[in-house]
Order: C-alpha cells, then sequence, then structure tokens
C-alpha cells in the first residue's frame, strides 16, 4: 500500500479494478480519499485501515476506475458556442452524409431556432470528402432555401468554411477580394467569383463576423461546456489559441468561482507576440482551477482539407484544382521563429498545431535557432504525419508530440487518395513514437471529432476506416500505451505529473469511473466503454442515470479493522 498518512478517509472505492497508471504499482484493490486527495492505494485491507465511522465506502461493483482524463488538444470554448449551432456533420458524429441531408439539417434547426432576416445561419462539422455528391458544397447549393439570412458552414478541420451568396455580402468578400498569403478560395469554374470554401487565412478574418452570446450567457455556457468534458471523463481540459476577446471572461469565469474542471489555456501567437516582454514570466500558476501556460501558433492547415504543408504534393491536387500542390503555411517562418524565441525567454510552453512534415520542419527549425533550450516541453500538436527522422529530433530536443489517432477512423481512407500507403499509413505513428522513449499524448480536437476518449483509445489501438481498412497496422499501440497518453502522460504534458495522471498517494482525487476494462475487453469493443462516473479533487462532477454503485458506512470487515 501507498499512503501520505494516516488521517481518516472521506471515502473509500472498492469492489472493481483499479488501474494506477503508476508503474511501480499498476493495479490496486482500494483507494482512499481525503479532502480530495488520494490518501492510500493498495490491498483492500490495507486501505480499510484508513477507514473510520463516518467514512463512505463506495463500491464499484466490478467496474473500473482510472485516473480522470486529461485532454491532450482541444478548443474548449467552441463547446461553449455551439449550443445554438446546426450539427451538419456526417456519420457517426451527425447525419448529414450529403448536400441534400446538410439542407434538411439546416431546415430542421431554423424551424427550431427560427431566424429574423439578417440574422447568421451558422453550422458546425461540414465535411465535403464525406458527401456522397463527390464534391465540395458550394453557394449555389444553399441560396434558394436561405436567401435572406447570412450562412456559415464552419468545416470539420476549423480551418475553412462555405458561405452562402448572402453570407459573402455580409463579410465583404466577392470577386474582387484577393486570396490573402496563406488562404485558399475556391472560385467558380471560369469565374473569379468565390463558389464557397474558404480555407486558412480566406477563412479566419470570418469568424470576427460570427455573432457570439452576451457575456453572461457565455458564462453560463462554460458550465455546460464543462459537463460535456466530465460526462467524457475529463478532468483537466485544454483551449488553444484562446480569442483574445474570450481571456477576460476565462478569468472572469476563474474569479467568480466558476470552473470545476482544470483548464489549461494558451495564448494565440500574435497576441502574444505583440504583448509578452522577454523575461516576463507569462505562466500564471493555477488559480480556482484556471492557469494560462504558454502559446499556441498555427503553423499549416488540413490534411482532409488538403491545405497541410507538406515537402511532397498531394496526390489529388490542391482544394481550389491547384496542380504540384503541397499546402500552405499558416504563418511564414519568422513569425514562428519570433514567437518560439520570445516563449522560450518568457518560461512559456510552446505549442505548435503542425499536420504536415514540412510545418514539422518549421518548428524543429524555430526550436533550434532558439538555441534548442532543454526542458521546455515544446509539443506539436497532431505530428500527423511526422517523418520517422523529424521523430528522431523529437527525441533528441525533449519535443512532445500530441497525437490524432481519429484520423485514422474518419479520414483515413481520404488520406491514404490524397497522400498514398506510404505516407498515410504512418498517420500518428505512436509505436515508433514509444519505441523512441517519447512521452506523447493523443486527442480529440474537438469539436474536430468527438470528445469521447474511449474512442479515442479504440482509433489507437486498431486503426481502423470508416470503411474497415487498417491505416498502418505497424503502428497499433496496447491499449496500456493508449491509456499512459490519456493519463499520466498529459500530465507530464502540462509539467502536473506531480500532481495529477495517476492514482498514487498524494495526487489530487481526479478519477473516471468505467463500465468495463479496457485492458481486459476485446479490442474491438475499447469503443463502447462508458464513462460512469468522473470525480474531480474527490467530489462528482458526472453520474451516468444507471443504477448506482452501492454505498454504505457500515460494511463488516471496515468495522473488523478498525
Amino acid at each position: 500500500m501507498t499512503t501520505g498518512t494516516t488521517t481518516t478517509a472521506d471515502t473509500i472505492y472498492l469492489g472493481g479494478d483499479i488501474i494506477t497508471m503508476d508503474e511501480k504499482y499498476p493495479a490496486a484493490d482500494a483507494v482512499a480519499i481525503k479532502d480530495g486527495k488520494i490518501l492510500a492505494v493498495g490491498s483492500k485491507a490495507d486501505v480499510l485501515k484508513t477507514g473510520g465511522a463516518f467514512t463512505d465506502i463506495v463500491d464499484l461493483g466490478g467496474r473500473t476506475m482510472l485516473p480522470g482524463f486529461i485532454d491532450g488538444h482541444s478548443h474548449f470554448f467552441q463547446a461553449a458556442m455551439i449550443a445554438d449551432y446546426a450539427n451538419v456533420s456526417a456519420p457517426p458524429v451527425g447525419t448529414a452524409s450529403s448536400i441534400a441531408g446538410i439542407i434538411r439539417v439546416l431546415k430542421e434547426h431554423v424551424a427550431k431556432k427560427p431566424l429574423k432576416p439578417g440574422e447568421w445561419l451558422i453550422g458546425y462539422g461540414y465535411d465535403g470528402s464525406a458527401l456522397s455528391d463527390g464534391r465540395e458544397a458550394t453557394r449555389d447549393d444553399f441560396d434558394p432555401y436561405f436567401p435572406d439570412n447570412p450562412m456559415v458552414l464552419v468545416h470539420v478541420s476549423g480551418h475553412g468554411c462555405v458561405l452562402n451568396s448572402a453570407g459573402f455580402k455580409a463579410v465583404g468578400i466577392d470577386a474582387n477580394t484577393p486570396t490573402p498569403p496563406g488562404g485558399v478560395t475556391v472560385r467558380k469554374p471560369g469565374s473569379n467569383e468565390p463558389a464557397g470554401l474558404l480555407m486558412e487565412n480566406s477563412m479566419f478574418p470570418i469568424l470576427l463576423h460570427l455573432p457570439k452570446p452576451s457575456p453572461e450567457l457565455l458564462l453560463e455556457h462554460l458550465t455546460t461546456a464543462q459537463q460535456m468534458y466530465a460526462s467524457s471523463g475529463y478532468t483537466t481540459v485544454q483551449d488553444a489559441p484562446i480569442e483574445p476577446k474570450v481571456m477576460p471572461l476565462y478569468q472572469k469565469a476563474a474569479d467568480e468561482g466558476r470552473f470545476f474542471l482544470d483548464l489549461n489555456g494558451y495564448w494565440e501567437s500574435h497576441t502574444f507576440l505583440s504583448t509578452a516582454k522577454p523575461g516576463t514570466d507569462y505562466r500564471t500558476p493555477r488559480a480556482n482551477h484556471y492557469r494560462l501556460a504558454g502559446v499556441k501558433i498555427i503553423a499549416d492547415g488540413s490534411p482532409q482539407g488538403r491545405t497541410a504543408f507538406f515537402t511532397k504534393p498531394y496526390l489529388t491536387g490542391g482544394p481550389g484544382g491547384e496542380k504540384n500542390w503541397r499546402g500552405t503555411p499558416i504563418v511564414p517562418p519568422e513569425h514562428l521563429n519570433a514567437v518560439v524565441k520570445l516563449a522560450y525567454e518568457c518560461g512559456a510552453q510552446v505549442l505548435v498545431h503542425c499536420n504536415g512534415d514540412a510545418a514539422i520542419d518549421m518548428v524543429l527549425d524555430a526550436h533550434q535557432a532558439a538555441g534548442a533550450p532543454e526542458g521546455r516541453r515544446t509539443t506539436v500538436v497532431h505530428s500527423q504525419f511526422v517523418r520517422r527522422d523529424q521523430l528522431d529530433l523529437y527525441a533528441k530536443y525533449e519535443i512532445k508530440p500530441s497525437f490524432f489517432t481519429n484520423h485514422a477512423f474518419f479520414w483515413g481512407d481520404v488520406h491514404v487518395e490524397n497522400l498514398g500507403e506510404e505516407r498515410a499509413f504512418f498517420l500518428s505513428p505512436m509505436k515508433t513514437a514509444r519505441g523512441l522513449g517519447l512521452r506523447m499524448t493523443n486527442h480529440s480536437d474537438f469539436l474536430v471529432t468527438p470528445l469521447d476518449p474511449m474512442f479515442i483509445l479504440w482509433t489507437a489501438v486498431n486503426r481502423t476506416s470508416r470503411s474497415g481498412r487498417v491505416i498502418g497496422a505497424d503502428e497499433r499501440i496496447s491499449p496500456l500505451d493508449g491509456l499512459k497518453a490519456l493519463t499520466i502522460d498529459g500530465a507530464h504534458q502540462y509539467f502536473e505529473e506531480d500532481r495529477k495522471g495517476s492514482i498514487e498517494a498524494g495526487k489530487l482525487a481526479d478519477l473516471v469511473i468505467l463500465t468495463a476494462n479496457p485492458l481486459k475487453v476485446d479490442a474491438a469493443t475499447i469503443k463502447d466503454i462508458k464513462v460512469a462516473e468522473t470525480i474531480k479533487g474527490g467530489k462528482t462532477v458526472f453520474k451516468r442515470e444507471t443504477p448506482a454503485a452501492a454505498s454504505s458506512r457500515a460494511e463488516p470487515e471496515l468495522v473488523a479493522a478498525r
């Protein structure tokens, strides 16, 4: 047994599998909690010795307890925004598998939430690669149905959107609007008129035109967003980068005690570069569950949207029919170099969004140009198509990959078509990275894919695409290694491994209870495991509406042990 004190426990959990993620003691029979921290972990007999007359004894009923899941990367604020948006995602996330299906979903949304002329109609999850039409949607598809409302469908990658004619008019884009550097504006054939799809720097300014709820309503939405994460077993979440206007909102929410999950926030790189001063530490200690941890740079785009930046061309050209297309960087190397250098001077952690190998080269160059300091835990978010030689440099420089194996299911078939098997099968190469000794995370990139950590684990272990094809069998990993990426190695990414990520005495009582043990079920069924309960700091923050675990203050063995 490991124990931090002889203090009497508030709660003891037993009666199920307990996966500690502590390599010294990987399994336990029971866990004792006191004042929001883990008091003792070990055998049932020993842990029961920490009980007292008022200790709650919770029987797991054969279910499985793990450390609370740690979000490797997502966009928390988006979860607070989607309450008023239409879900135009393809199955299994939504129901829109065709352009007609998208129109049907939008009509249903408007029927439930009528719009006045001029009010925005917003959808999320648009994915042209998943449509049975075999093409991207255009403004002409939607104009007959929504002529009086500006419409925007946010691309599933978060790196693009489709507008109708009213939408283009509302944002002031027409045939005379040039495509900005790092942007993609798809034009109508034989014309300079925008067709509908905008990607990367052509799309990002559109976000400034979209309406946002009032600050008061947004504060309420933050609670709803946390409940979404908690229902998936997360106890630590991320927002990277934070929209500049949202930073004061987060601080207000923290000051008012509205956070019950730990939120790690990251500056947007342009704001950081214009604000931060060398030598000033811009990390903030966690207070009321919130902290600013560093800065996030978006270096390239989306592989399924064909805007990720590669050293070799796509096999299928660009989203606008471009030939010999390698994608595009979102920021020039000069910006990346300046932000990385300044962040290191300020002690701020650096996260960089990179999907293509050419973008990853930019990050490695920036790290070297900044002196390649040790211990920074610089994280390359996605690292989807990292090359083997780049992984060697990750290991050399202690750079962390935060992988995205959900792509194997949602877009594995698309990647094979766009990139060929050699590149597609090395997607998020977790097994190779583990073999090099890298500590890595795995994430949902929510809203891009669902939050569900068991689905993330399933994709890492199976790497099965929508069509049933295995996308890189050699990179499948064990369920245990997959869980490390969702727990203890997630804590390591945030410099918090001393206080969370494993079930050890003295650490926070951040825990999740699952309906089954992912180490024991058939690998193909891991995605069917559900979160039964999520516990943050010893307090239940989510409980599925199923028969509750038995609870008693008078278990005979506890009485005998006192």
